[in-house]
């Protein structure tokens, strides 16, 4: 006969007190809120987490409907609903949100995370359900404020602008946190400038920059987007820029500081609201703006919590509007380095008629220009550097400066951008040199030029090309238009084949359009056919240049451009035969004394002072004495009266003259010398010819 251990007893009956120990726990220690019910969803019993959840004694909930226990609920009926579904069905529900606004909650809204199950016994019958609750307020809370942190980071701070980086703000807390959000800011921020240091001075103004309100309130607005005014002393705002510190402002009719302000304290009143989140942006010391929140009606008020969430928005608002408000300082800085360096009259000659359009695209590299060359020429450059900032408008001035200095040589277009290409080759080198984390390292030199040359005696336009894939539009006077079909070289400071040059016949009166790029870029979008549209607003040879340049605006738009527009209008003449005098020489000595009195004569006749005369006749004595005795036949003597008094000796020798001081006991040498001293400009410009040897001198008014 065996005997059975004691300790196999002791396990039999452990289920069955482990069950019992459980149901005890889950009763009397568990935290999650129990409930039992019955069929009719009377309360049988509930635990010790329950009451406290209620605060009601166990006495007065027992036997009561379980709607009359949770008498603030926000949906009782949907809560009935589904308790009865699990009843029926015996599907469980498992952690659905439910929201109540209890008394003794001293009416804030809780949230509590619902599980039901359904009851039976052992035959299957239907007994009840147990209903599991959990206060998740706190947690709730605390993933809405995290929400609203994770949509300011998102949206605030997606363009360089101050007023946009306040407007995103006031969206991304508007409805989610507050009912109405006023975002101001310092003035000078807007303007670019260095914020003040904190305590903020009570005459500093701000600009009221974003305002959003629940529902479109607009009435709640004590004062307009866009207005400027000083903060009203003491009042909570006044008080927030002087200790930089957030602060909760219960609002009401007894607020001794609303009557300092009372347009702000009519449109409190108007919103209804009731409690006020006030906090500074602010960064390093600096003072940028305020942030003034507000709850209206049945919202709960601001708590201790918010301002930790405050604090964290608007510090990193502050730092996107000392974003926004760097790039603008650096964007007006460029611009008016930019339109410093631009010409604000191209210069030109009386055969030349200019207009021109600028269309800036944030401080870019575009520019244009018109240069009075010799004989009476005009060069026409339309360029960019790509990139924008201050850097890129410097280069593009440093660009424009070589193009002046190597259009006073009388180079050839193509040997012109040639040399310029040499000098962006090495800016781009000077460029790639800078130290490490340089921010202009990280724009490499890419530019692009169109540089032409018109002379109004042969009547042509010679273009060549440096990566400008545009061709310029040439207007006939009958209004017809072409493009000249040029031969595009590298852009300036790469590498490439060598530069081109285009000859194109131009009559009288035609109108050369040279543009960048960027020009037709907004329309491309729209109409897939710039060009042909930029012809057909420029086949107007009637209207004037500075018409033509607002009609292509208006045509062509002023969308978004990553960079600067620049149209540059020239309207042909050619030079009026009454104004210029051509006498060919003969190889002789004897030829000076001719194209002397050739000289007199014709300056009599044009009504040149005396004193400008005599010069004139010593410049061009000098001149053609200079080329019978080094240069070669045949020769050519012209004058030209434009502006200036032009006098030009041609030969076909390719030498050109050496400026040279004659010592004292020379004889001879000193005939260039003198030209150079009576003139105001010289110069030799070598045609495929030959050479013509030029002066220039101012006549007087």
């Amino acid at each position: 006969m065996t005997h059975e251990d004691p300790s196999h007893r002791e396990r039999r009956s452990v289920p069955g007190d482990v069950d019992r120990a459980v149901l005890d726990a889950l009763f009397t220690q568990s935290p999650v809120g129990l409930h039992v019910l019955d069929t009719q969803l009377r309360l049988v019993r509930v635990n010790t987490a329950t009451r406290t959840m209620h605060d009601i004694p166990v006495e007065e909930v027992l036997g009561r409907p379980f709607t009359d226990v949770f008498a603030g609920l926000t949906s009782p009926g949907e809560v009935t609903e589904m308790i009865r579904g699990v009843l029926a069905t015996g599907v469980p529900v498992r952690e659905r949100l439910v929201r109540s606004r209890l008394d003794s909650d001293q009416g804030q809204e809780r949230a509590r995370s619902v599980s039901v199950f359904r009851l039976s016994d052992a035959k299957g019958t239907v007994l009840g359900v147990a209903v599991a609750a959990v206060d998740v307020t706190e947690s709730q809370v605390a993933r809405a404020r995290l929400r609203v942190l994770d949509g300011v980071r998102e949206c605030v701070g997606q363009t360089l602008d101050v007023i946009a980086t306040c407007q995103e703000l006031a969206q991304a807390v508007v409805p989610s946190f507050a009912d109405i959000a006023v975002v101001e800011v310092v003035e000078a921020v807007v303007r670019g400038e260095e914020p003040p240091t904190g305590p903020l001075a009570q005459d500093v103004p701000l600009r009221r920059a974003a305002f959003r309100a629940r529902d479109g309130h607009r009435e709640a607005q004590a004062h307009p987007v866009g207005d400027v005014r000083s903060l009203r002393n003491p009042t909570p705002y006044s008080q927030t820029l002087i200790d930089l510190r957030p602060r909760i402002v219960a609002l009401g009719d007894d607020s001794p500081w609303l009557g300092t302000d009372p347009k702000r304290a009519g449109a409190i009143r108007s919103a209804g609201a009731h409690s006020l989140l006030v906090a500074p942006l602010a960064l390093r010391g600096r003072v940028l703006g305020l942030v003034s929140l507000y709850r209206t009606g049945e919202s709960e008020p601001f708590d201790q919590g918010d301002l930790g969430l405050v604090r964290e928005v608007s510090a990193h608002t502050a730092l996107c509007v000392d974003n926004a408000r760097r790039f603008t300082r650096e964007h007006t800085i460029a611009a008016t380095v930019q339109r410093h360096l631009l010409p604000r009259h191209p210069a030109g000659q009386s055969t030349v008629e200019t207009a021109h359009l600028h269309v800036s695209g944030g401080g870019g590299g575009g520019w244009f220009d018109a240069i009075a060359l010799s004989g009476a020429r005009t060069a026409l450059v339309v360029g960019n550097v790509a990139g924008h900032g201050i850097n890129t408008a410097t280069t593009m001035g440093q660009l424009r400066t070589v193009i002046h200095s190597l259009a006073a040589l009388d180079l050839e277009p193509d040997e012109l951008l040639a040399r310029l290409n040499d000098t962006a080759g090495f800016l781009a080198a000077e460029r790639a040199a800078r130290p490490f984390g340089d921010p202009v390292d990280k724009q490499p030199l890419s530019a692009t030029c169109l540089y032409a040359v018109y002379d109004p005696f042969a009547r042509t336009c010679t273009f060549a090309c440096a990566g400008q894939p545009t061709p310029p539009v040439i207007v006939r006077p009958d209004g017809g238009t072409e493009t000249a079909d040029l031969t595009i070289g590298p852009s300036l400071g790469g590498e490439g084949w060598p530069f081109a040059t285009t000859t194109v016949e131009v009559a009288e009166g035609s109108t050369l359009a040279l543009y960048t790029p960027l020009l037709l870029a907004s329309a491309q979008a729209d109409t897939g056919d710039a060009p042909g549209l930029l012809r057909e607003v420029l086949a107007h040879p009637d209207r004037s240049l500075q018409d033509l340049c607002d009609d292509a605006l208006y045509a062509l738009g002023a969308g978004e451009r990553d960079g600067d527009a620049v149209l540059l209008l020239a309207r042909t003449r050619t030079f009026p035969a009454h104004a210029t005098a051509t006498w060919d020489l003969a190889d002789d000595l004897t030829e000076a004394g001719t194209a002397r009195r050739h000289t007199l004569r014709t300056l009599e006749e044009w009504g040149v002072d005396d004193d400008t005369a005599a010069a004139t006749e010593l410049i061009v004595s000098e001149l053609v004495t200079n080329a019978l005795r080094h240069g070669t036949p045949p020769l050519r003597l012209r004058l030209i009266k434009d502006r200036t008094l032009i006098c030009e000796v041609h030969d076909t020798s390719p030498t050109s003259p050496h400026l040279r001081h004659a010592r004292a006991v020379d004889e001879g040498g000193r005939g260039l010398f003198i030209a150079a001293q009576l003139a105001q400009r010289w110069g030799t410009r070598h045609t495929p010819g030959g050479k013509t040897v030029w002066t220039e001198q101012d006549l007087t008014p």
